[in-house]
């Protein structure tokens, strides 16, 4: 499996090298450019139930770079790789969006491993993708809401509160998970918070939601289905390079009819279903009008381990593909 898995990216790799034009127009045998600001999650946002890899949560809010002098934004240590002096690809200077970023990747990390076919079935693995729910001992279920609800606890200094819907084959409300009746569960995230940027001169406060639903779980079933939404908001305030600006970012994640076959002892990929993942910039230096940057990824499974991916970065849309369990896009020109 390892061999496989080595094969794969390599050859995934090499496709994504030999590939298209970016979005910028810029043809240089690269793929879609990723700006910095598109590069993680906000912060917190691994907590809630999503597409995205939890990497890409990197514990810090990102924050712009250079207003003054017009490149760049990085965060949490993922900054842009080709950052110096001059306009960006606009022609713009000052707003924190520079020229540089990552190339041919997903936002946001990359999908998570229970998307792309990293976690298997069978002993030693564990209940196989989307399969895992262990509660602490605390928490406690109602008769009247048929949910289990899990004392609040910290993550990076920020509040986390999760609840739980069992449910057997027939529907009927289940006090814990049972591995040998339990057919669905919901889980309802939330996190919020304010964090303080290590420099002292940014404060930023967060707001995240999910609700995601796994069913076909029973003994015997032969695939599971995974619904759900998330959505995070990130905002910070301060100062950056002596000028006072505020930096919205915003996200959303829909996961809808996913459908993971059930194969005893190895990874799976989704065989159907999609996922939308969604993610906006707004950058806003005192006295200016508002900057703001958009990305949409429609990531479409057909059963096969070759992805669909549709990609709207700003006002440009691209086709592109996705060879999992690879990261690397390619995209036609």
């Amino acid at each position: 499996m390892m061999g496989f898995t080595r094969a794969v990216l390599a050859a995934a790799t090499l496709s994504a090298l030999a590939a298209c034009v970016d979005l910028n127009g810029a043809s240089d045998n690269n793929t879609l450019v990723l700006g910095a600001a598109f590069q993680s999650v906000p912060v917190g946002f691994s907590a809630n139930s999503n597409s995205f890899d939890p990497t890409g949560d990197l514990g810090e809010a990102f924050m712009p770079r250079d207003l003054g002098a017009g490149v760049g934004m990085h965060g949490g240590g993922r900054g842009d790789n080709r950052q110096g002096g001059g306009p960006g690809p606009n022609g713009e200077r000052g707003h924190g969006f520079g020229d540089g970023g990552l190339r041919g990747l997903l936002m946001g990390g990359g999908l998570g491993p229970d998307f792309s076919g990293m976690v298997g079935f069978g002993r030693g693995r564990g209940r196989g993708p989307f399969g895992r729910f262990d509660l602490p001992d605390a928490c406690t279920f109602s008769e009247t809401t048929g949910r289990v609800t899990c004392p609040e606890f910290d993550k990076r200094g920020l509040t986390v509160n999760v609840s739980y819907a069992f449910k057997d084959a027939d529907g009927d409300a289940q006090p814990a998970f049972d591995t040998t009746s339990t057919n669905s569960v919901n889980i309802k995230t939330a996190v919020e918070g304010t964090k303080e940027h290590r420099d002292g001169l940014v404060t930023t406060t967060v707001s995240h939601t999910s609700d995601r639903t796994v069913a076909g779980l029973a003994p015997g079933s032969e695939e599971r289905t995974v619904d759900g939404i998330a959505s995070a908001r990130e905002e910070s305030e301060g100062t950056r390079d002596g000028i006072a600006f505020t930096a919205l970012r915003e996200a959303a994640d829909t996961t809808d009819g996913v459908v993971i076959p059930i194969v005893e002892g190895r990874p799976t990929i989704p065989s159907a279903g999609t996922v939308i993942r969604r993610m906006k910039v707004t950058i806003t230096k005192e006295g200016e009008d508002p900057v703001t940057r958009f990305r949409r990824e429609k990531i479409t499974f057909d059963g096969t381990n070759v992805v669909k991916i549709e990609i709207t970065q700003d006002d440009v849309t691209k086709n592109c593909t996705l060879t999992l369990p690879g990261k690397n896009l390619v995209c036609e020109e």
